[in-house]
């Protein structure tokens, strides 16, 4: 999961939010569809004033949220003393050491509040003297069974009631496990479709993603290829002439990675 999102990635999460197409937005903001349609394109088109000031009357967020300057929807702040956050918890989050949209992610899932309660619960120690006067009782049946009957050590009844006693501990381990456990289940199934769900420095979710772009490419996989080793040297290949193409795929032919490539022996239909 990304650390942040990008200006484009922001916009179109906006208008997919709302269900809406392109024309929707466009009838409703006044802007063309083509703007807007290459303002969520990779090569972001600078916006102009007027649309983001729009854009963002339009969604009811500051612009700061649409340039993706804050993760804050709502335009007040909140005082720190008011969140009683201690130095170590801010320098934390301003650190950059750990990923803090994953973390308003996980705070916010509706069961973190019952991990939280069973945690004070542990922490606190307040169940602490239940699970002594339970265990303490199933002692005391247990010495009772063998002062009384005698039983033998390997007596079924015997080994439930020792089996039986509760460690703290084992207790709030499962429980909270189970919470948490259901928490990132929900959020992983939540991302599960992201392209950009692996670190933003992830080369091979990169090169996947160059890669199914590069398949789309019209041609031989000879095309595919070039294309896909264009965007590695940040050339744009839809950008070239076809003399130009031609010389490309000409030298691309007999480099090593083409030849040793499964593409070279692969014909598109």
């Amino acid at each position: 999961m990304k650390q942040g999102i990008t200006i484009q990635e922001q916009l179109k999460d906006l208008r997919t939010e709302r269900h809406l197409k392109l024309e929707e937005l466009a009838a409703a903001t006044k802007i063309s569809k083509s703007a807007l349609g290459n303002y969520e394109n990779d090569e972001l088109k600078e916006i102009s004033h007027k649309n983001l000031v729009e854009l963002a009357k339009f969604y009811g967020a500051p612009t700061d949220y649409l340039l993706c300057l804050t993760e804050n929807r709502s335009p007040q702040n909140t005082e720190l003393t008011e969140l009683h956050l201690s130095n170590d918890m801010v320098e934390l989050l301003k650190s950059g050491r750990i990923n803090n949209r994953l973390l308003c992610e996980i705070a916010t899932h509706e069961d973190f509040v019952t991990l939280m309660t069973d945690t004070e619960i542990y922490v606190d120690g307040v169940a602490t003297s239940h699970f002594k006067d339970f265990n303490s009782l199933l002692e005391e049946l247990r010495e009772k069974v063998l002062s009384e009957y005698q039983t033998v050590e390997e007596d079924t009844a015997l080994k439930a009631l020792e089996a039986m006693q509760i460690r703290e501990e084992d207790y709030f381990c499962q429980v909270t496990h189970r919470t948490w456990d259901a928490i990132l289940h929900a959020i992983r199934e939540a991302h599960k479709d992201d392209m950009d769900s692996a670190p933003d420095g992830s080369n091979a979710m990169k090169l996947i993603k160059d890669a199914k772009k590069a398949l789309a490419v019209p041609g031989s996989y000879l095309d595919v290829f070039t294309a896909l080793m264009c965007k590695q040297l940040q050339i744009r290949y839809e950008k070239l002439t076809g003399r130009e193409r031609t010389v490309l795929k000409n030298v691309m032919k007999k480099t090593p990675a083409y030849k040793d490539s499964p593409l070279s022996r692969m014909k598109r239909r």
